[in-house]
């Protein structure tokens, strides 16, 4: 019989599920992908939003902001609240602030209004990940973990694929305010059969009764670090970084904060974040693995539709078809990383996934002007193929030497570093692209001299196009100069997304081969089954 343990020699029995895992499995997805289907509409709809409500394009960012820090701060607690107040209850709380303030969001009319209702829904779905999670892993033996987490991780693949479709199809023939209330029926079918299937294992009830500490002062540092710490992430670039007082006030804050609560969660008894679990060789580096999974990510996911758009010209709707394939692809991908998970070693796929991930980066890196639609497509497909193979793997890994009744840390931990990859990625890239392309635009212009001959024959080609359309020679020369400067400054774009491409599958490269650092799960490892719901 299968034991759980609740600490050091102490065991009690695990009762098998009163349902079939795999029912559970497909309940928890159900909230998770009613979570991201939900913001990659919001972000779709923004600029509806801000019309209809008088916002400027600048104060609608902050429906995105309030959302990312409200979700940043709850992922590190979530570990935490989960023991506190018990897994099931938590979770059915989160779901039911979030749909409770889509709601309220669907019913806003003011920009104050919208963005504290964002707040409320960034506070419920922080938590909805890292219990489904730790739902997951307790429910699932380490055999059966992977394609549990695959049937997990369509729902996070398959959501943004059609968000983007889907949110501009009920933005434009109904109102941005239906893209929020969409989520209530989801959310009430998911509390409906979470409350009928998920139930507490027994360590998290015993544990719960043991009594737990409430650490004041470690939960302020939380909200305080997390929240300016994504704020700096978030507004860095806008705001022109340390040029702005309210920055490099804010990012003091957060590194005063957060370094208090290093120190605070590792001295402390009953510690909100238990930082300990880093020092287990798996979780550690899985957790650093992860961190790298979100800039890479949410970096691509990013860069990508700002070319489309931007050096392309493509309209939003048409950039969302581009990159629609590559969320297919990650969704075919994930069942057949799940199997791979449960048959082979599983550091051995992480290491194919990185090699693939990789190559798909490094051969995104031959983007240029005149691309057509279906090479972006493939590029895409490319570029993300080999994701499920390090992702899965990594979700089981993650708990192989840890403690039962630290499986709700484990989760918010994972989520949360990996969220704050994410953040960390989006703003690199972007401060690097902009300076980047500057650095490109300055060594282009260079080459503009008059004794430059391609130079001249391409200008003089110009201002004839333009004298043969009736324009004077002065106006035909100033039109041509502005026109091969808007060349030079299309050409700097294009070579700055090619050299971050280049940067990013240069730093997975270098993951290959520190998957095999890790633990393999032995055999017991592969053949317990859990059964604590």
């Amino acid at each position: 019989m299968a034991t759980a343990t609740l600490t050091q020699g102490q065991s009690i029995p695990a009762a098998k599920p009163a349902f079939n895992p795999w029912l559970i499995a497909l309940t928890v997805t159900l909230a998770t992908f009613m979570e991201v289907l939900d913001s990659s509409i919001a972000n779709v709809a923004l600029p509806h939003i801000a019309g209809t409500i008088g916002a400027s394009s600048e104060e609608s960012t902050w429906v995105i902001t309030s959302y990312l820090v409200s979700s940043a701060i709850v992922l590190p607690l979530s570990g935490w609240l989960s023991t506190v107040i018990g897994r099931k209850r938590f979770y059915m709380t989160c779901v039911a602030i979030f749909t409770a303030s889509s709601v309220l969001c669907g019913l806003a009319t003011s920009l104050p209004m919208l963005i504290f209702f964002r707040i409320l829904q960034g506070a419920g779905g922080g938590g909805l990940q890292p219990s489904e999670q730790a739902i997951l892993a307790d429910t699932f033996s380490e055999k059966q973990r992977g394609m549990a987490f695959a049937i997990w991780g369509m729902a996070i693949v398959v959501a943004p694929a059609i968000g983007p479709t889907l949110g501009g199809w009920i933005t434009d023939n109904y109102s941005w305010h239906w893209i929020f209330f969409i989520n209530l029926p989801i959310g009430l079918l998911s509390l409906f059969l979470t409350n009928k299937m998920v139930h507490d294992p027994e360590y998290l009830k015993k544990l719960r009764k043991s009594g737990v500490r409430v650490d004041y002062i470690g939960i302020a540092l939380v909200v305080i670090g997390v929240g300016f710490l994504q704020y700096f992430l978030d507004k860095g670039e806008e705001l022109d970084w340390f040029g702005s007082r309210l920055i490099l006030v804010s990012f003091i804050i957060a590194m005063i904060c957060l370094v208090g609560l290093v120190i605070r969660e590792l001295t402390h008894e009953d510690p909100i974040i238990d930082l300990r679990l880093l020092g287990l060789r798996n979780f550690g580096i899985a957790v650093t693995f992860s961190f790298i999974l979100g800039i890479v990510l949410n970096g691509s996911t990013i860069l990508l539709p700002q070319f489309l758009q931007n050096s392309l010209g493509y309209t939003a709707e048409r950039a969302g078809f581009a990159m629609s394939p590559g969320g297919i692809a990650l969704a075919i991908m994930m069942p057949v990383a799940g199997i791979c998970a449960t048959k082979f070693d599983p550091r051995l796929i992480i290491s194919i996934g990185f090699t693939l991930t990789a190559l798909g980066l490094f051969h995104v890196t031959g983007i240029y002007l005149g691309i057509d639609f279906e090479h972006m497509v493939w590029f895409r497909v490319f570029q993300v193929i080999g994701l499920p193979l390090v992702f899965i793997p990594i979700s089981t890994l993650n708990y192989v030497g840890v403690p039962q009744n630290k499986r709700n840390q484990v989760a918010g931990i994972s989520n949360f570093l990996r969220n704050i990859g994410g953040a960390v990625g989006v703003s690199l890239l972007n401060n690097y692209l902009s300076r980047s392309g500057q650095v490109h635009t300055t060594a282009l212009m260079s080459h503009a001299q008059k004794s430059n001959p391609f130079f001249m024959r391409q200008l003089n080609g110009m201002t004839q196009n333009f004298l043969n359309a009736g324009a004077s020679k002065a106006v035909a020369s100033q039109r041509a100069l502005a026109q091969f400067s808007e060349q030079v400054s299309q050409q700097a774009g294009v070579l700055s997304f090619e050299n971050a491409f280049w940067i990013m599958g240069a730093l997975v490269a270098c993951l290959i081969p520190l998957p095999f650092i890790m633990k393999r799960p032995s055999r017991k490892d592969m053949k317990d089954t859990a059964g604590l719901h």
